[in-house]
């Protein structure tokens, strides 16, 4: 067939004859022979072989999965996306082979969706290269996110980031707001550790808010006072507070005669980062090792994160069975000016034949008790002195009492915000009583007692009360005070599949207990 005089293989010999009158070096030819061989078609394996003469890209970079990407793209769209590609500033893409994927992926979303992907200016490079010069940390950048720093230079690259309270969260910045406007205006507070900023592959914009850690705390809180509300641009103000990055997990479906020594030598088998084990024993059932449940404790958030994914796969078997995981809620713990303060002991494990009479008797040793109050198999202890306080709690933390061992810490205070939602759930539950024929709640001070059921929705509509006890929040409180202590011994239920994200095989009661735990009357959904 001809068209216009000239045949297809005559088009065939003259895209030949215009590649070579490029002068491609007998490498990039080879590398583009590989393309070909690997079953790219050969426009796309064209576009990649003019980027590898640019200099932007090697053939080495491109790994398997970006290469099988490549093989399933039509002919136009492969050309289109690698232009934009090529377009991108990739001189802080440590992983381009992955950069690339990110986009195709962008770029196949966008087409099904009937839009173009947006392409935003990006940071100015001239202020980015300068701050980079005279800081000496580096930018890495990916399609979902922009991460400055990490370690700071002179540190090892394997130094552990700084712990909580180092950690701030900005939101509300506009989406055209880089790391060469923010880094100078969170650098003004405090040495930086890293920032990152996430990124939206949609549209090539920011995702509106971003991560800053600082080396020193003092930092950390320094931005939240001078910057929570800050305009970064007219009418625009960001929002900065201090994250909490959650490191805690909670497991269910756990041997109830496992010990905590057996709990950590089976999740350190199958996780990595685990530091520690928590568990609680139950007051009615003191031949019970556990309540069914526990939480592990990892050395930072990543290494949560990733524990859950592998858990909840469950294709990972703990005891020979799959386990019930989800993320416990986040401490927000007092600052250390508060807790300087705090004159009152928490007891956990205290078995049933110890009294109050036998707490304030034991603890008297060390100081002027002026009040004990046991609830179920916890307690508080109040001294008049708070050097009594903290020596007692030396003192008498792995101390056995009764036939067990218990454990003492300084209860902690409420900050602000869990006093705000103690108030109103304080309210809701007033509520639901008096909406059930109840004339009050029960329970000592700002301490709830075990909850009622909550009613449930059947099939038919009815409302029912059925199911196990609900448990409480994910903190005691007893006068204005707080120690974590997550649920009451409670079987869990086979429900619908699914859970959270769709990923099937969950329990329903893990892939709802964050929301169970937050609202009275939201423990189902």
């Amino acid at each position: 067939m001809a068209e216009n005089g000239i045949t297809l293989a005559s088009e065939d010999g003259l895209l030949a004859d215009k590649m070579e009158s490029k002068e491609h070096t007998p490498e990039n030819l080879e590398n583009h022979q590989k393309l070909l061989d690997y079953g790219i078609n050969a426009k796309i394996a064209d576009e990649v072989l003019n980027i590898y003469e640019s200099g932007k890209l090697k053939h080495c970079d491109l790994d398997e999965r970006a290469l099988d990407a490549l093989k399933e793209f039509n002919p136009d769209d492969g050309v289109s996306v690698l232009k934009q590609f090529s377009d991108v500033c990739l001189k802080h893409v440590a992983n381009k082979s992955a950069f690339l994927c990110g986009m195709m992926k962008t770029y196949r979303q966008n087409k099904k969706q009937g839009s173009s992907a947006a392409t935003a200016k990006g940071p100015d490079e001239q202020k980015l290269k300068d701050i980079l010069a005279r800081t000496g940390y580096s930018l890495d950048v990916t399609t979902g996110q922009r991460k400055y720093g990490g370690p700071p230079p002179g540190s090892e690259e394997s130094s552990t980031p700084p712990g909580s309270g180092h950690e701030i969260f900005v939101g509300k910045i506009p989406k055209d707001v880089f790391e060469d406007e923010l880094i100078p205006l969170f650098e003004e507070c405090g040495k930086i550790w890293d920032l990152r900023l996430m990124m939206d592959p949609m549209t090539g914009f920011n995702r509106g808010y971003c991560f800053v850690t600082y080396c020193e705390k003092a930092g950390a809180q320094e931005a939240v006072n001078k910057l929570d509300n800050h305009a970064i641009k007219e009418g625009k103000n960001i929002k900065v507070n201090i994250s909490v990055a959650n490191q805690r997990l909670f497991v269910g479906s756990i041997p109830k005669n496992k010990s905590r020594e057996e709990i950590l030598e089976e999740f350190t088998g199958k996780t990595e980062g685990l530091t520690d084990v928590i568990i609680y024993r139950s007051a009615d059932k003191e031949s019970q090792k556990n309540r069914g449940f526990a939480f592990l404790e990892f050395d930072s958030h990543k290494s949560a994160s990733i524990a859950r994914r592998r858990l909840a796969s469950g294709r990972v078997k703990v005891w020979g069975a799959p386990v019930v995981v989800d993320w416990a809620d986040p401490i927000e713990e007092p600052d250390d000016e508060t807790m300087a303060k705090v004159k009152v002991l928490y007891v956990r494990n205290i078995s049933r034949d110890v009294t109050e009479e036998l707490l304030k008797e034991k603890f008297g040793d060390f100081g002027k008790v002026e009040r004990v109050k046991k609830i179920k198999d916890y307690g508080f202890i109040h001294y008049e002195e708070r050097e009594d306080a903290v020596k007692a709690q030396q003192e008498m933390d792995g101390m056995e009492l009764g036939n067990l061992k218990i454990e003492v810490s300084m209860a902690k205070p409420p900050t602000e915000n869990r006093k705000k939602e103690h108030r109103k759930r304080d309210q809701e539950r007033r509520h639901m009583f008096m909406a059930m024929g109840r004339g009050g709640y029960y329970g000592y001070d700002d301490y709830w007692g075990p909850p009622m059921r909550p009613p449930m929705h059947p099939r038919g509509g009815m409302r029912r009360p059925a199911g196990p006890p609900m448990p409480p929040r994910g903190y005691e409180y007893y006068d204005d005070f707080y120690n974590y202590d997550d649920f009451y011994d409670y079987g869990y239920q086979q429900g619908p599949r699914g859970g959270r994200g769709g990923r099937g095989g969950q329990p329903f009661a893990a892939a709802n207990a964050r929301s169970r735990r937050r609202t009275p009357q939201g423990w189902w959904s």
